[in-house]
């Protein structure tokens, strides 16, 4: 029996009166608080304008929620779409309903991409660099989800398999991916969220200590959280879509850290400064 360090969450759901109000919801909004705020107080530090990273979020936080529920219908549309789908196609659209997965059915890939995409119209419309804003962001994006990821927790979901380990974590009898007879899981939450906390950490580090621009910075953290996320993916039991023996999330990781790399090798070339003959070429 594991001595379980982790108990299950007291609910998934708290009433205001005859207002829900859901863990995995209040996870979600304090994380896009905090990284709102961490990313104003960067974007201060730069000598930047007060007040843009909240008028920029303004265009990046709905279209990253659009984003979110667009990547994970289409990667898992079997599951609205179908004679045997377990909820409505109206589901697709209603993420506050309890009838279907509710606030579960949000992607971070999608989030990320389609908020780019706002705060890009958002610095279009303002004259502001896009590739400034992404390394100012960066480590405020880790830390947000960093706080978001224990979303899951509240709805007891994404965990990982069955485990003994003192950090164990009780998951209730009869939930998607539970084995009969086991009651501790490991904590796939846990160990996102630690290991999008110290990249924050190091993206804060090494944007000071590399003077990272173009971009870099950004793609050093979406290379950053793809390396993670690829092997905490391949530790869930959840139900997902497997291409070649490897979960879907798990293809889209080495997409993106490919990518990712490429791009911070390619803008660094670009950014360096050409040396006039060869005695200004380091040894």
């Amino acid at each position: 029996m594991s001595l379980a360090v982790i108990p299950p969450p007291p609910a998934e759901v708290w009433h205001l009166g005859w207002i829900p109000i859901r863990g995995y919801t209040l996870c979600v909004m304090l994380g896009i608080v905090v990284a709102v705020a961490f990313a104003e107080y960067r974007w201060r530090a730069r000598g930047g304008t007060p007040g843009t990273m909240v008028d920029l979020a303004v265009w990046g936080v709905p279209f990253g929620i659009v984003g979110g529920r667009l990547y994970h219908v289409i990667t898992d549309w079997q599951l609205y779409f179908g004679p045997n789908a377990p909820h409505r196609p109206i589901d697709t659209i209603l993420i506050w309903s309890d009838a279907g997965p509710g606030w579960r059915g949000l992607g971070i890939w999608g989030a990320v991409a389609l908020g780019a995409v706002g705060v890009w119209i958002a610095c279009r419309r303002r004259g502001i660099a896009v590739s400034e804003v992404a390394d100012t962001v960066a480590p405020a994006v880790a830390l947000g989800q960093a706080i978001a990821r224990w979303c899951n927790y509240f709805n007891q979901e994404l965990f990982g398999g069955p485990t003994d380990l003192p950090w164990g974590l009780v998951i209730e009898a009869g939930r998607p991916g539970t084995v009969p007879g086991v009651t501790t899981y490991h904590p796939t939450f846990l160990y996102e969220s630690l290991w999008n906390l110290g990249l924050t950490l190091v993206l804060v580090w090494a944007g000071r200590r590399f003077q990272l621009r173009h971009g870099r910075l950004f793609a050093m953290y979406v290379a950053g959280y793809t390396l993670g996320r690829f092997w905490i993916e391949g530790m869930r039991v959840d139900p997902a879509n497997v291409i070649f023996g490897m979960r879907l999330n798990q293809w889209t990781s080495i997409a993106l850290f490919l990518g990712a790399v490429a791009y911070i090798y390619l803008a660094g070339r670009r950014s360096a400064p050409e040396p006039k003959d060869a005695e200004q070429v380091p040894a």
